[in-house]
């Protein structure tokens, strides 16, 4: 599973990559996404790789991502409680266990939000105009991970 994560805002983008981002749900920078990986969102990942970066998220970022950034429609957080009356899992990592696992996915559920609003990152971005490693652009594999844990 992709964690897919906008970096860069809006001016100056060609309107094919502003409909690929509106279609991901990426409608600000600093939002993530959570996205299957297959053919047909590796290739709206390609169409947008100069905004967006990319990797594949592991168990304990996303349960950490889902505690602490999981809303509901209204904003309203979710906790253990709620996330079992609406989804059925009893915590967290359960619940990252099935996503991850292909078993559910996140925009099954009504209630809940599928894009997680995320912070800037502590110590900022290397640069929003390089690709990854030189800057914050771009595929990054499980390095996603630390990117994730400086933004919630």
């Amino acid at each position: 599973m992709f964690a897919v994560i906008r970096i860069r805002g809006v001016s100056n983008i060609r309107k094919d990559i502003s409909d690929t981002l509106k279609m991901l749900r990426l409608d600000a920078p600093n939002n993530c996404v959570l996205l299957p990986e297959n053919e047909d969102y590796k290739g709206m990942i390609q169409k947008a790789r100069g905004v967006i970066t990319w990797g594949e998220i592991d168990k304990g970022m996303l349960a950490a991502m889902l505690q602490k950034r999981i809303r509901l429609h209204g904003g309203k957080r979710v906790d253990e409680k709620i996330l079992k009356e609406i989804t059925g899992f009893d915590s967290f990592e359960k619940f990252a266990d099935a996503l991850i696992a292909g078993k559910t996915r996140i925009k099954d559920f009504d209630q809940i939000k599928p894009v997680f609003r995320l912070t800037p990152p502590s110590k900022g971005f290397k640069s929003v105009k390089d690709f990854y490693p030189a800057g914050d652009l771009g595929y990054r594999g499980k390095e996603i991970n630390e990117l994730l844990e400086r933004m919630i």
